[in-house]
């Protein structure tokens, strides 16, 4: 066992409500892991927490050889600004900021892998296109050009193929695939379960605890499903954070 990221009795929320309770766990390196379940299940909540963009309520979150910085995150495209007056050339070179920091030049080194990773995703003339004038799918493309640039050795993808077109997500999975056969570690939420027992062989189904983590055939069963759906409908989202009995 290799873990890149360990989870310890981990409980993450909003304003101490809770929407994952005592989730522990690791996430192997170089592994390809979907992380599916019902809406509000807390599968966003976890990309957010494992990235250090939100605290614990209890428990830890290991990185192991890794920080924060090595760590690329994907949001949900309702989480992004549209119309942010940028062109797809800048929003790309953004993905050098991990290595170059705020005050770094940009190289021709640099330049040079912004326009390999757009041509890589399919966007290859469109460098000075503004970013509020792309489609869904284009915009997705551009953003799995930045991930490229970044190249961390983790990427958590949170919902990357929602209401884009057929071949875009086509392609989306050509580039999870060779992250996985590079040794990357790729942790991705999706709700396609077709789409998850085709291309991803290790899957976390959560219901805001782990119903089922392992082998993907051994996880999407229609009984952990069902298990699912009842435990999500059966939560209150007022209720208090809850303790473990063993701190």
């Amino acid at each position: 066992m290799n873990p890149v990221i360990r989870l310890d009795n981990l409980t993450l929320g909003y304003e101490r409500h809770p929407a994952i309770h005592h989730l522990s766990g690791q996430i192997e390196r170089g592994s390809l892991t979907a992380v599916v379940g019902p809406n509000g299940a807390g599968k966003s909540t976890l990309l957010k927490g494992i990235k250090g963009l939100l605290p614990p309520l209890e428990g830890e979150i290991y990185l192991e050889g890794i920080g924060h910085g090595d760590l690329s995150l994907l949001p949900q495209q309702t989480e992004l600004e549209a119309n942010f007056p940028i062109s797809v050339w800048d929003a790309v070179l953004i993905g050098h900021w991990r290595r170059v920091g705020a005050w770094g030049g940009v190289s021709r080194t640099h330049r040079q892998q912004a326009q390999l990773a757009l041509e890589s995703v399919g966007l290859g003339g469109f460098a000075h296109r503004v970013v509020s004038t792309l489609s869904g799918g284009q915009r997705q493309r551009m953003l799995f050009a930045r991930i490229l640039v970044e190249d961390a050795p983790v990427i958590l993808l949170d919902e990357p193929f929602a209401a884009i077109d057929d071949r875009t997500v086509a392609d989306l999975l050509v580039l999870i695939s060779n992250w996985h056969q590079q040794g990357r570690t790729v942790v991705a939420v999706l709700h396609d379960l077709e789409q998850v027992r085709r291309h991803f062989p290790t899957t976390l189904l959560l219901a805001r605890r782990a119903l089922a983590w392992g082998a993907t055939a051994q996880v999407l069963t229609a009984d952990h499903w069902e298990q699912a759906r009842s435990m999500s409908e059966a939560w209150d989202n007022d209720a208090p954070l809850c303790q473990s009995e063993n701190p």
